[in-house]
């Protein structure tokens, strides 16, 4: 792929794209990365791109989404990194810190997801994976941005001396305002801060009543600020330790500077990461705005677009709440070049330009919005003349500019190009001017390049319909209204409708009439002939469409109908069969009662018998018989379940024989004993042997000589009973 001249970039606004894309990123660098994407000259790189994009763009679809990718820029520290016993600040540091852990964040989220972001997992593989930097700088500095007092042992002694001094100036301060504001000096106010340090508001009439150093007055002089002669000693001593304190830490940071500078390059790699994730971002937002995807990208010569949108009109109308049309454009080796032609505003140069831009977006890693079946190949060059291009500087005029582009076109279009012409031939004499056109037509079609023109000139499209793998086409244009559908249509040419147009917007028919005498009768006729056959598609069209409509109609009325159908003959056979099964039902009863009937009248029993079971019999034989598969099932479940039954049977036999014999094997029960008072007993597991005292209900007193204890009657055992 060779690289695009810049001139087709300008032709067909692509920076207005980039420019919406930039506005997507969250960083600045991103910001100016993405203004300056271009088209890519490396096909592998370009479909690397390009799937890096489209990955980013389904994490907005997946419960996996990217981490953040957002970075302070830390393009003046690598700067500083670069220069011998350069010191980088705190919030330098921090932002280095920041980006390292962004980027691992990145590298440790692509390893996990693997199989969603194939391609940014490659990208982020080349990314060398350290938690050097952060580590060091966390040693250092706190996560508010202040050096930690464990970063040296120095600093952590500095600042303890630094608190107690700053204790002594506290108390010193507080002893000095509780004296003299007894004594009555202070003002109401009796302290304030000035230059970091407190001071005593000492009324104006007893300044020199106070030791110390004046550090200011009030507006009015009526305060002066005396730092009090017992504090001073101390705030000296706080001086120079704050200045100890910003040496060591100075010394700290450009140790740590230095302990990163071998990380400069890392480093660097780390801000374009990041930065190429922002334009990728980006990019996916923007698709996202313009409904864009990645279509079919093959080696083979063709070029279909379906429902194509031009990204920067479809986001104007989509903001004012208009329709935006959508074209289908298609190139092959068979039908390389289409020829547009119909009136102005019609929208012939706005589907020249949809083609064109996204081509163009495409080739530079940008995804586009087309229907998902699109295909499209990559081009070598995107040639292109649209738009007046008179030059003032050179002293060129239009068509001056537009033969220089044209010897351009000459020396470079081949079967890898793909060149869009704006009003081809306009700028000259229209016969000689249509003349040379063809010719370069003629030129680009032997090379068997691939192209899209717009013209009025008939010789074009005259032209178009002789070669054979060119083809015509036109944008559609209601006949009746004279205003434009917007809609592409392949296969043949449009008129200009210049009469048409201008006897509606009120120009006399007698003029119309005097310049249709001015041309030769051959092109009117012709340019009628285009324009009546341009009505004839169109009421063919509006035929075909309601002809479509009313197939979908009937195709929706004939499915419904049989539905209906369907559902009625269900239920006429459930009707059916619950007539049938009535009738069966009926007939049974009339039997049964007729044989009742008999029984009642002579009260045999054995006529009633044979009658009943001949009736069983009969409805026997009618009943279809069972399949024989099904009929082996029921069997084999009926032997099942009886071989469990039996099981369960068994099972309860042999534990109720086992209950009765363990009933025989335990021996009578004795009958309980009655006591009476006197009886000698003892507890049923005891040994101790006593009398019964006193009887109550089913307790009993025992006294055992030494004690008397109540025990139930239940828990005695008769040892002997009383005389």
């Amino acid at each position: 792929m060779n690289k695009i001249h810049q001139k087709t970039i300008q032709d067909l606004e692509l920076q207005k794209v980039l420019q919406q894309i930039s506005a997507h990123c969250t960083t600045d660098h991103g910001k100016e990365a993405a203004l300056k994407i271009s088209p890519f000259s490396k096909e592998d790189t370009l479909m690397t791109n390009l799937s890096q994009t489209n990955e980013y763009l389904a994490s907005f679809e997946n419960n996996n989404r990217i981490p953040n990718h957002y970075f302070e820029a830390v393009d003046n520290e690598l700067r500083m990194l670069g220069i011998e016993n350069a010191v980088l600040s705190i919030e330098g540091l921090r932002s280095v810190a920041a980006l390292s852990s962004s980027v691992n964040g990145h590298i440790d989220f692509f390893r996990k997801f693997t199989e969603y972001y194939p391609t940014l997992f490659k990208k982020a593989e080349r990314i060398y994976y350290t938690r050097e930097i952060i580590e060091a700088v966390d040693k250092v500095i706190d996560r508010f941005g202040e050096v930690k007092d464990n970063a040296s042992d120095e600093l952590a002694e500095i600042r303890k001396r630094i608190a107690v001094v700053r204790t002594r100036i506290n108390q010193s301060f507080s002893s000095a305002l509780s004296s003299y504001a007894s004594a009555g000096y202070l003002d109401d106010i009796r302290e304030t801060v000035i230059d970091n340090k407190r001071v005593l508001a000492v009324k104006a009439m007893y300044r020199k009543k106070v030791k110390g150093a004046p550090l200011g007055q009030s507006k009015t002089g009526s305060i002066v600020y005396i730092e009090p002669e017992v504090t001073q000693m101390y705030t000296r001593e706080y001086q120079e330790l704050e200045l100890e304190e910003k040496e060591e830490i100075q010394r700290i940071l450009k140790e740590l500077t230095n302990i990163l500078r071998p990380f400069k390059n890392l480093i660097a790699q780390y801000q374009v990461f990041l930065t190429d994730m922002d334009v990728f971002s980006a990019k996916a937002r923007y698709a996202q705005d313009i409904n864009g995807l990645l279509p079919e990208i093959t080696s083979e010569r063709k070029m279909h677009f379906i429902e194509a949108f031009h990204p920067l009109l479809y986001l104007t109308n989509k903001e004012k709440g208009e329709i935006t049309y959508p074209q289908t454009v298609e190139l092959e080796p068979e039908k390389r070049i289409i020829v547009i032609s119909g009136p102005n505003a019609g929208g012939k140069s706005i589907t020249l330009k949809t083609v064109g831009l996204l081509q163009l977006m495409l080739q530079s890693g940008i995804l586009i919005p087309v229907h998902e079946r699109s295909v499209t190949c990559l081009f070598d060059r995107i040639l292109t003349d649209i738009g007046d291009n008179q030059s003032i500087e050179n002293h060129l005029s239009t068509y001056s500019y537009r033969l220089k582009n044209m010897n351009y076109f000459l020396r470079k279009c081949n079967e890898k190009t793909l060149f869009l012409i704006d009003e081809f031939g306009t700028g000259s004499d229209p016969e000689l001017g249509g003349a040379l056109a063809e010719t370069f037509l003629e030129v680009f079609y032997e090379r068997e390049a691939f192209g899209i023109i717009t013209t009025h000139y008939a010789n074009l499209k005259m032209l178009a319909n002789d070669l054979p793998y060119a083809i015509n086409a036109n944008m559609l244009f209601d006949s009746k209204t004279l205003q434009p559908v917007f809609k592409l249509i392949l296969g043949e040419a449009g008129s200009s409708f210049t009469f048409e147009v201008a006897q509606k917007n009120g120009i006399p028919y007698g003029l119309i009439n005097k310049a249709k005498k001015k041309i030769e009768r051959g092109k009117v006729r012709f340019d009628a002939t285009i324009a009546k056959l341009q009505k004839e598609r169109s009421q063919v069209r509006q035929t075909s469409s309601s002809l479509r409509e009313e197939e979908a109609k009937t195709r929706e009325e004939n499915k419904r109908l049989e539905e209906l159908n369907t559902r009625i003959r269900s239920k006429l056979e459930s009707y059916q069969e619950l007539y049938d099964h009535n009738q069966r039902m009926i007939y049974l009863g009339n039997k049964i009662n007729d044989i009742a009937e008999k029984y009642f009248i002579n009260k045999k029993k054995r006529p009633l018998i044979s009658e009943f079971l001949r009736i069983v019999e009969t409805e026997n034989s009618k009943r279809k018989k069972e399949k024989s598969e099904e009929r082996k099932a029921r069997k084999k479940e009926q032997e099942i379940a009886q071989k469990e039954v039996s099981r369960e049977i068994k099972e309860i036999r042999q534990r109720k024989k086992k209950e009765k014999e363990t009933a025989k094997k335990q021996p009578a029960a004795k009958p309980r004993p009655v006591f009476k008072v006197g009886d000698r007993v003892r507890l049923i597991d005891g040994r101790a042997i006593g009398t019964i005292d006193t009887l109550e209900k089913n307790k009993a007193i025992v006294n055992y000589g030494m004690f008397t204890t109540e025990v139930s009657t239940d828990k005695l055992d008769l040892v002997e009973a009383s005389k």
